[in-house]
């Protein structure tokens, strides 16, 4: 079933203007008021489509986890610890116009509303991968490598792990690339 353009419409309309607000403020002080007049949308519409401007901001940050699941995914043959993808050093590039807005959505060490979809997404796609590879363990490693990423990725954000882009991807890849090899029972 296809969605109705005009629900997709209004919610990237949505999400739009969330992100403009939060590029002015925290979210804590966006209100509803300014967010749906600089939507062009009713107070009763944003609530048709959102139960509050937290999950609103989840869905307008759910790139990220697709970036991120993508990014992590994006290698073919034999990963080489010393090399991320390029895709991931991208991914790590782009957080910073809404870094804020990640990090109120992302706690440290990964939890959150956008950590707790970054962690099944992730976790799915690694868990499904493994499987297919005939990779031993698959639910141990993909929940270890779910929960690396996201906490990995929370802690940089809030500053609590210092590097550049560059940095964080090589040694978050490292890091993922270990987990993978680690000799299992």
């Amino acid at each position: 079933m296809q969605a109705d353009p005009r629900t997709a419409r209004t919610r990237a309309k949505l999400r739009q203007a969330l992100l403009e607000e939060c590029g002015l403020r925290p979210l804590a002080a966006v209100s509803v008021a300014a967010l749906v007049r600089r939507a062009g949308v009713g107070r009763a519409t944003f609530y048709l489509h959102y139960t509050d401007l937290e999950a609103l901001a989840v869905d307008a940050c759910a790139d990220i986890v697709r970036d991120a699941v993508d990014a992590l995914h994006a290698w073919r043959g034999t990963p080489d610890p010393a090399t991320p993808p390029p895709a991931l050093r991208t991914f790590f590039d782009q957080l910073t116009p809404h870094a804020g807005l990640y990090r109120e959505l992302l706690r440290p060490g990964g939890g959150g509303p956008l950590g707790l979809v970054l962690h099944q997404d992730l976790r799915a796609r690694s868990h499904t991968e493994r499987t297919l590879a005939g990779a031993p363990e698959p639910e141990l490693v993909a929940s270890a490598v779910a929960a690396t990423f996201a906490g990995v990725l929370a802690d940089w954000l809030h500053g609590l792990i210092r590097a550049t882009p560059a940095q964080i991807a090589q040694r978050v890849w490292c890091l993922l690339v270990t987990l993978h090899r680690a000799p299992l029972p």
